[in-house]
């Protein structure tokens, strides 16, 4: 039985009309006169942390804690902005998959495991009515690897639960081979959904539990009950 499941956000959960990678954008070009070289990075599964350093490197930006809290705080700004008049919206199936959660017999807890840092994730959440869903998770505050990342959102799911949580006990739901990776990592399923960063055929082809296209075409219950 599944009793924690963590969910990456960006192409998961959401589609922000390339918010993030606007907001990037425009920081780099106003807070470092940097105008250039986004274009240049795939965003699909990275974290923060890991994409400012590669930026910071193409422009010759020392990746000191000043460069990276200065990048940050202009960062929440420009994409709580731009997500004001930006396209998009929840991926497929996610209301019904998350309401399926939580009407089974022993609905497991739901929390987040992603490459945003903690507040870039709830400003883009709660654009789309979803930050309260979820009670714990990790982020890019964690770590710069994903793999870090999804240690510290298994042991914050440990404690939500009493400290008796096993590896296998945990779903991690992303659309991204970053996120197969990181959910094996750490021991736990893997449900991966062809509504982002990858083709199902791609997905499948780094074996996790379960491909699907979207959250239409599996059952919660199947899964996690």
């Amino acid at each position: 039985m599944v009793r924690l499941v963590l969910f990456d956000i960006d192409g998961t959960l959401v589609h922000t009309g390339g918010a993030g990678v606007k907001a990037f954008t425009r920081t780099l070009a106003t807070e470092f006169n940097a105008p250039d070289g986004v274009e240049r990075v795939r965003f699909g599964g990275r974290t923060d942390l890991n994409l400012v350093r590669e930026l910071f490197g193409f422009h010759g930006i020392a990746p000191t804690p000043e460069n990276f809290r200065r990048f940050f705080e202009r960062y929440v700004f420009w994409l709580d902005h731009i997500l004001a008049d930006s396209p998009g919206g929840r991926c497929a199936g996610v209301p019904e998959f998350l309401e399926a959660l939580r009407t089974l017999p022993h609905p497991p807890r739901c929390g987040l495991l992603t490459g945003n840092i903690r507040l870039g994730a709830e400003i883009k959440l709660r654009r789309h009515r979803l930050w309260e869903t979820f009670e714990t998770g990790g982020f890019a505050d964690d770590g710069e690897d994903r793999n870090q990342i999804a240690v510290a959102a298994r042991e914050r799911g440990r404690r939500l639960l009493g400290g008796r949580l096993r590896d296998d006990e945990i779903l991690v739901v992303g659309d991204t081979p970053h996120d197969i990776r990181c959910g094996k990592f750490i021991g736990a399923r893997v449900l991966a959904v062809a509504t982002g960063g990858a083709g199902l055929e791609e997905l499948k082809n780094h074996r996790p539990d379960w491909a699907v296209e979207d959250l239409r075409r599996t059952s919660a219950k199947e899964i996690c009950g």
